[in-house]
């Protein structure tokens, strides 16, 4: 049901009050300015907040290591020899995948690059890699470190799906044609969900089938993605995922990262890997000078090379109840596209030639990020915001990214944001 906007103050209000969501906020620490009032926290998609229960979560594990010592690992009262196993199941939901699919370990990049040592098999004819661009800087690095790690030349081998000359975002059709053109050549695709830069969801379903249908392997970097917009990776049949959880997923700074392996590789033990000792068979696990050899426990804990990072993932145990105390992402998603809309609604209202937004109109083409393109002073422009009490991020040369988030932000606080704007500009 579409809503029809108003640039009234009493109409923001009224949108929270009418909020099903809307308690969720109080779940969460909201940072304060220095005049000891809440931020306008919109850089969740950089660093999410802190969730009350954090605290309680990670306290319970300090105390167990006071206590037990090594013993908790068997006798904590979440055991931490088995601690990612409760991570699994809300992970997945996360995701759109099965349990058996998900695994929580690493960071993003580690986990980018174990995926690429399983997936990234290149052949004489087969050895090309399709990404966006710009794709995240870190993927980047990881991926020409890959070529290059096979004796190979990014420059013959990194194929990069650009905008068109005046354009921001990446035309599907355009994505699907390169594939077509590449397709005896392409090895691996590497696609955000959401683009960091432009805030674009890519149709990750079409991408998909129109790179499988060549044989073309698809991973996805669903970091700006994962808490921000409903997930469906296994029934859209990508191969790999990875992920952060310190942005929409409010896991924390340095958080437990994860990966998502298809079912189909998921369970055959046979896949190249980099191995460790927790992605062998527990059975075997501990017989390390008895039985030296690798054997992958049938899941996507056969990527695991560690034991679970406890203190890194807690906080993420307290968020994930969050979101499945809030129904998953349907309900959020539906606030998200509505708070968005009245962020783009209310910047159309200002009018301003100096300002563009450069994500997708479309609400479906995107997730709950704006980015502004501020055509003149744009890092004026930011510190002015900043002093203002609004907390946003600034991507170089002249772009500004916003992001209401609906488990925490609320309409009235687009209507200030929106109001401080046109005040300055």
């Amino acid at each position: 049901m579409s809503i029809t906007f108003s640039a009234d103050e009493d109409f923001a209000k009224q949108l929270d009050t009418e909020d099903p969501v809307r308690g969720f906020r109080e779940k969460f620490h909201l940072p304060l300015g220095k005049d000891g009032k809440p931020l306008i926290y919109f850089a969740g998609n950089s660093l999410g907040l802190m969730p009350k229960a954090a605290r309680q979560v990670v306290g319970q594990e300090v105390d167990d290591w006071a206590k037990l010592g090594v013993d908790a690992h068997l006798e904590a009262k979440t055991p931490w020899y088995t601690y990612h196993e409760t991570l699994r199941e809300p992970t997945a939901r996360m995701v759109g995948a099965k349990p058996v699919e998900v695994i929580c370990m690493n960071s993003l990049t580690v986990n980018l690059h174990l995926m690429m040592a399983t997936f990234y098999r290149p052949t004489k004819s087969r050895f090309k890699i399709l990404m966006e661009d710009p794709a995240f800087p870190s993927d980047t690095y990881a991926i020409k470190t890959q070529i290059v790690h096979h004796g190979l030349d990014p420059k013959d081998a990194l194929i990069l799906a650009s905008p068109r000359k005046g354009q921001f975002t990446v035309r599907t059709d355009d994505i699907v044609d390169l594939i077509e053109k590449n397709g005896d050549q392409l090895a691996v695709i590497i696609i955000a969900g959401v683009n960091f830069f432009t805030g674009q969801l890519f149709d990750i379903p079409t991408i998909t089938k129109a790179a499988q249908k060549h044989g073309i392997v698809v991973g996805v970097d669903v970091a700006h993605a994962i808490g921000n917009v409903p997930l469906s990776l296994h029934d859209w049949n990508v191969d790999f995922a990875v992920w952060c959880s310190y942005k929409y997923l409010n896991a924390g700074p340095g958080a437990v990262a994860g990966a998502y392996v298809h079912e189909r590789h998921a369970t055959n033990t046979k896949l190249p890997r980099f191995a460790g000792w927790f992605g062998n068979d527990p059975n075997t696990r501990f017989r390390l000078h008895l039985e030296p050899e690798f054997i992958p426990v049938p899941s996507a804990d056969g990527w695991q090379i560690s034991n679970p990072p406890i203190f890194s993932m807690a906080p993420l145990r307290a968020s994930l109840s969050i979101f499945d105390e809030a129904g998953g992402m349907e309900p959020l998603r539906a606030k998200s596209v509505t708070l968005t809309g009245y962020l783009e609604f209310l910047l159309n209202e200002i009018g301003s030639k100096k300002l563009a937004v450069i994500t997708p109109r479309d609400a479906d083409a995107r997730g709950c990020q704006l980015s502004i393109l501020a055509q003149e002073h744009p890092k004026e422009l930011f510190q002015e915001l900043q002093a203002a009490g609004v907390k946003c991020d600034f991507r170089e040369p002249d772009v500004i990214r916003v992001a209401p988030t609906p488990l925490y932000n609320t309409f009235h606080e687009v209507w200030r944001f929106a109001e401080i704007l046109s005040k300055h500009r």
